[in-house]
Protein backbone atom coordinates (compact mmCIF):
# COMPACT_ATOMS: atom_id res chain seq x y z
CA UNK A 1 0.00 0.00 0.00
CA UNK A 2 0.96 3.45 -0.67
CA UNK A 3 2.59 6.28 0.93
CA UNK A 4 0.94 9.64 0.46
CA UNK A 5 2.51 12.57 0.35
CA UNK A 6 0.40 16.18 0.72
CA UNK A 7 2.12 19.41 -0.17
CA UNK A 8 4.64 17.64 -3.03
CA UNK A 9 5.25 20.44 -4.94
CA UNK A 10 6.42 22.98 -1.30
CA UNK A 11 10.48 22.71 -0.04
CA UNK A 12 9.08 19.60 2.99
CA UNK A 13 6.76 17.40 0.76
CA UNK A 14 9.00 17.25 -1.78
CA UNK A 15 12.05 16.61 0.27
CA UNK A 16 9.86 14.17 2.27
CA UNK A 17 8.84 12.35 -1.60
CA UNK A 18 12.76 12.52 -2.03
CA UNK A 19 13.69 10.29 1.16
CA UNK A 20 10.98 7.99 0.27
CA UNK A 21 11.63 7.66 -2.99
CA UNK A 22 15.12 6.85 -2.32
CA UNK A 23 14.27 4.28 0.46
CA UNK A 24 12.26 2.06 -2.76
CA UNK A 25 8.68 3.00 -0.72
CA UNK A 26 5.66 2.87 -2.57
CA UNK A 27 4.71 6.60 -2.78
CA UNK A 28 1.88 8.85 -3.96
CA UNK A 29 2.37 12.63 -4.44
CA UNK A 30 -0.35 14.95 -4.34
CA UNK A 31 -0.59 18.89 -4.70
CA UNK A 32 -3.62 21.42 -5.36
CA UNK A 33 -3.12 21.17 -8.81
CA UNK A 34 -0.37 18.98 -10.24
CA UNK A 35 1.05 19.61 -13.73
CA UNK A 36 3.41 17.07 -15.76
CA UNK A 37 6.36 17.49 -14.78
CA UNK A 38 6.03 18.01 -11.30
CA UNK A 39 7.38 15.00 -10.03
CA UNK A 40 9.92 12.42 -10.99
CA UNK A 41 8.96 10.11 -13.77
CA UNK A 42 6.58 6.93 -12.61
CA UNK A 43 5.29 8.50 -9.55
CA UNK A 44 1.66 8.43 -8.92
CA UNK A 45 0.32 12.07 -8.98
CA UNK A 46 -2.96 13.02 -7.78
CA UNK A 47 -4.93 15.85 -6.68
CA UNK A 48 -5.16 16.73 -2.88
CA UNK A 49 -6.41 19.94 -1.55
CA UNK A 50 -7.06 19.91 1.91
CA UNK A 51 -9.46 22.76 1.63
CA UNK A 52 -11.60 20.69 0.15
CA UNK A 53 -12.86 17.62 0.60
CA UNK A 54 -13.83 16.09 -2.24
CA UNK A 55 -10.19 15.71 -3.75
CA UNK A 56 -9.58 13.45 -0.64
CA UNK A 57 -11.33 9.66 -1.62
CA UNK A 58 -9.00 9.10 -4.78
CA UNK A 59 -6.09 10.12 -3.09
CA UNK A 60 -6.54 8.04 -0.10
CA UNK A 61 -7.29 5.23 -1.96
CA UNK A 62 -4.75 2.39 -1.35
CA UNK A 63 -2.80 4.91 0.99
CA UNK A 64 -1.78 2.95 4.26
CA UNK A 65 0.32 5.89 5.52
CA UNK A 66 -0.05 10.07 5.05
CA UNK A 67 2.95 12.44 5.09
CA UNK A 68 0.29 15.82 6.36
CA UNK A 69 0.52 19.58 6.57
CA UNK A 70 -1.24 21.08 9.25
CA UNK A 71 -4.77 22.96 8.35
CA UNK A 72 -7.04 22.67 11.80
CA UNK A 73 -9.80 24.03 10.06
CA UNK A 74 -10.39 20.57 8.35
CA UNK A 75 -7.72 18.14 10.33
CA UNK A 76 -10.68 16.35 12.21
CA UNK A 77 -12.73 15.83 9.04
CA UNK A 78 -9.56 14.63 7.09
CA UNK A 79 -8.88 12.05 9.58
CA UNK A 80 -12.11 10.76 9.30
CA UNK A 81 -11.77 10.19 5.80
CA UNK A 82 -8.27 8.58 6.42
CA UNK A 83 -9.84 6.02 8.78
CA UNK A 84 -13.06 5.06 6.06
CA UNK A 85 -10.53 4.85 3.35
CA UNK A 86 -8.37 2.43 5.87
CA UNK A 87 -5.30 4.55 6.69
CA UNK A 88 -3.46 3.45 9.55
CA UNK A 89 -0.54 6.41 10.99
CA UNK A 90 -1.00 9.81 9.81
CA UNK A 91 2.65 12.01 10.06
CA UNK A 92 1.39 15.65 10.84
CA UNK A 93 4.04 18.55 9.92
CA UNK A 94 3.17 20.06 13.27
CA UNK A 95 5.45 23.15 14.85
CA UNK A 96 8.02 23.36 17.62
CA UNK A 97 6.23 26.18 18.93
CA UNK A 98 2.98 23.75 20.40
CA UNK A 99 6.03 23.16 23.01
CA UNK A 100 6.12 26.11 24.25
CA UNK A 101 4.45 27.55 27.71
CA UNK A 102 2.90 30.30 25.78
CA UNK A 103 2.05 28.14 23.04
CA UNK A 104 -1.66 29.68 23.30
CA UNK A 105 -0.71 33.06 22.45
CA UNK A 106 1.63 32.20 19.57
CA UNK A 107 -0.36 31.97 16.13
CA UNK A 108 1.31 29.41 15.07
CA UNK A 109 1.41 27.63 17.91
CA UNK A 110 -2.73 27.54 18.14
CA UNK A 111 -3.37 26.41 14.35
CA UNK A 112 -0.53 23.67 15.05
CA UNK A 113 -1.81 22.85 18.32
CA UNK A 114 -5.80 23.16 16.58
CA UNK A 115 -4.35 20.19 14.50
CA UNK A 116 -2.83 17.97 16.71
CA UNK A 117 -5.82 17.96 19.23
CA UNK A 118 -7.65 17.02 16.11
CA UNK A 119 -6.00 13.90 15.03
CA UNK A 120 -5.01 13.08 18.37
CA UNK A 121 -9.11 11.99 18.76
CA UNK A 122 -8.50 10.21 15.59
CA UNK A 123 -8.90 6.25 15.23
CA UNK A 124 -5.04 5.70 13.79
CA UNK A 125 -1.58 6.22 15.22
CA UNK A 126 -0.28 9.40 14.23
CA UNK A 127 3.42 11.46 14.26
CA UNK A 128 4.19 14.65 15.07
CA UNK A 129 7.09 16.33 13.18
CA UNK A 130 7.82 19.74 15.32
CA UNK A 131 10.56 21.45 13.50
CA UNK A 132 11.68 24.97 14.53
CA UNK A 133 12.25 27.61 12.32
CA UNK A 134 12.57 26.57 8.70
CA UNK A 135 15.94 28.12 7.53
CA UNK A 136 13.85 28.22 4.06
CA UNK A 137 12.29 31.04 5.32
CA UNK A 138 16.07 33.37 3.90
CA UNK A 139 14.43 32.84 0.72
CA UNK A 140 12.55 35.68 1.74
CA UNK A 141 15.81 37.69 1.51
CA UNK A 142 15.63 38.18 -2.43
CA UNK A 143 17.63 41.24 -2.07
CA UNK A 144 20.37 39.41 -1.95
CA UNK A 145 19.60 38.04 -5.37
CA UNK A 146 18.99 41.43 -6.88
CA UNK A 147 21.19 43.46 -5.48
CA UNK A 148 23.63 41.26 -2.81
CA UNK A 149 22.35 43.19 -0.23
CA UNK A 150 20.29 42.42 3.18
CA UNK A 151 19.02 45.13 5.28
CA UNK A 152 17.66 44.41 8.86
CA UNK A 153 17.73 46.83 12.26
CA UNK A 154 19.01 43.27 13.61
CA UNK A 155 21.95 42.22 12.28
CA UNK A 156 22.93 40.19 15.92
CA UNK A 157 19.59 39.03 16.45
CA UNK A 158 19.47 34.93 16.05
CA UNK A 159 17.64 32.56 14.51
CA UNK A 160 18.07 28.45 15.05
CA UNK A 161 17.36 27.72 11.26
CA UNK A 162 16.08 23.90 10.40
CA UNK A 163 17.46 22.48 6.86
CA UNK A 164 13.84 20.93 5.48
CA UNK A 165 16.17 17.76 5.08
CA UNK A 166 16.59 17.31 8.73
CA UNK A 167 12.68 17.71 8.69
CA UNK A 168 11.99 15.68 5.57
CA UNK A 169 14.49 12.37 7.17
CA UNK A 170 13.00 12.38 10.71
CA UNK A 171 9.31 12.53 8.90
CA UNK A 172 10.52 10.03 5.96
CA UNK A 173 12.11 7.70 9.26
CA UNK A 174 8.71 7.75 10.93
CA UNK A 175 6.78 6.98 8.00
CA UNK A 176 8.63 3.75 7.24
CA UNK A 177 9.09 2.82 10.79
CA UNK A 178 6.92 4.46 13.77
CA UNK A 179 3.77 1.97 14.20
CA UNK A 180 2.77 3.97 17.38
CA UNK A 181 2.31 7.66 18.37
CA UNK A 182 5.50 9.35 19.14
CA UNK A 183 6.22 13.07 18.77
CA UNK A 184 9.72 14.74 17.08
CA UNK A 185 11.08 17.70 17.72
CA UNK A 186 13.60 19.11 14.96
CA UNK A 187 15.42 22.09 16.02
CA UNK A 188 18.13 22.76 13.98
CA UNK A 189 22.15 22.88 14.99
CA UNK A 190 21.77 25.93 17.24
CA UNK A 191 21.00 29.79 17.00
CA UNK A 192 22.91 31.82 14.39
CA UNK A 193 23.36 35.13 13.71
CA UNK A 194 21.34 37.56 10.82
CA UNK A 195 25.14 38.61 10.39
CA UNK A 196 26.83 34.75 9.89
CA UNK A 197 23.70 33.76 7.50
CA UNK A 198 24.43 36.36 5.65
CA UNK A 199 28.23 35.37 5.30
CA UNK A 200 27.38 31.77 4.83
CA UNK A 201 25.19 32.91 2.03
CA UNK A 202 27.86 34.95 0.63
CA UNK A 203 30.49 32.09 0.95
CA UNK A 204 28.07 29.64 -0.70
CA UNK A 205 27.78 32.14 -4.25
CA UNK A 206 31.15 32.80 -3.63
CA UNK A 207 30.36 37.00 -4.10
CA UNK A 208 30.24 39.76 -1.15
CA UNK A 209 26.50 40.29 0.21
CA UNK A 210 26.47 43.77 2.41
CA UNK A 211 24.55 43.73 5.52
CA UNK A 212 23.04 47.13 5.77
CA UNK A 213 21.75 47.98 9.34
CA UNK A 214 18.45 50.46 8.84
CA UNK A 215 16.00 51.71 11.13
CA UNK A 216 13.10 49.55 12.88
CA UNK A 217 10.35 51.72 10.97
CA UNK A 218 12.08 51.10 7.47
CA UNK A 219 12.75 47.40 8.37
CA UNK A 220 8.80 46.89 9.87
CA UNK A 221 7.73 48.25 6.61
CA UNK A 222 9.90 45.79 4.79
CA UNK A 223 8.62 42.86 6.47
CA UNK A 224 5.31 43.71 5.96
CA UNK A 225 5.48 43.08 2.47
CA UNK A 226 6.51 39.68 3.04
CA UNK A 227 4.86 38.40 6.39
CA UNK A 228 1.46 38.77 8.34
CA UNK A 229 1.31 41.99 10.80
CA UNK A 230 0.71 39.96 13.85
CA UNK A 231 3.80 37.84 13.23
CA UNK A 232 6.06 41.18 12.15
CA UNK A 233 5.03 42.91 15.12
CA UNK A 234 6.20 39.19 17.18
CA UNK A 235 9.69 40.01 15.81
CA UNK A 236 10.07 43.27 16.02
CA UNK A 237 9.56 43.09 19.63
CA UNK A 238 11.55 40.27 20.22
CA UNK A 239 14.62 42.34 17.83
CA UNK A 240 14.47 40.51 15.40
CA UNK A 241 15.48 36.98 17.04
CA UNK A 242 13.09 34.59 17.13
CA UNK A 243 12.37 32.41 20.08
CA UNK A 244 13.69 29.35 21.48
CA UNK A 245 12.81 26.72 23.34
CA UNK A 246 13.81 26.13 27.49
CA UNK A 247 16.41 24.02 27.53
CA UNK A 248 14.26 21.31 29.55
CA UNK A 249 12.50 20.24 26.31
CA UNK A 250 14.62 21.89 23.67
CA UNK A 251 16.05 17.88 22.57
CA UNK A 252 16.41 17.13 18.98
CA UNK A 253 15.27 14.14 17.88
CA UNK A 254 17.89 14.17 14.49
CA UNK A 255 21.03 13.12 16.31
CA UNK A 256 18.77 10.09 17.75
CA UNK A 257 17.20 9.18 14.91
CA UNK A 258 19.31 9.36 12.38
CA UNK A 259 22.70 8.81 13.97
CA UNK A 260 24.24 12.78 12.60
CA UNK A 261 24.39 15.56 13.61
CA UNK A 262 21.68 18.03 12.82
CA UNK A 263 22.25 20.17 9.54
CA UNK A 264 23.68 23.57 9.76
CA UNK A 265 23.07 26.96 8.17
CA UNK A 266 25.99 27.09 5.79
CA UNK A 267 25.00 23.30 4.25
CA UNK A 268 21.59 24.61 3.90
CA UNK A 269 23.11 27.92 2.22
CA UNK A 270 25.60 25.88 -0.32
CA UNK A 271 21.71 23.55 -1.17
CA UNK A 272 20.12 26.97 -1.56
CA UNK A 273 22.94 28.87 -3.46
CA UNK A 274 20.93 28.80 -6.77
CA UNK A 275 17.87 30.56 -5.15
CA UNK A 276 20.18 33.70 -4.70
CA UNK A 277 21.55 33.50 -8.09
Amino acid sequence: MAILVTGSRGQVGAAVLGELLAAGAPVRASARSPQPGDFPPGVDAVRADLTDPSTWPAALAGVQKVFLYAHPETAAEFAAAAERAGVEHVVLLSSYTVMAADAEANPIGRRHLAAERELAGARLTRTFVRPGYFATNSLRWQSIRTDRVLRTAFPDATTAPVHERDIAAVAARALLNDTADAAYPVLGAGPVTIRDQVAAIAEALGEPVVLQEVDVDTYRADLMTQLPGPLVELLIQSGGSVHQLPPEVATDAVPELLGRPALTFAEWARDHADDFR
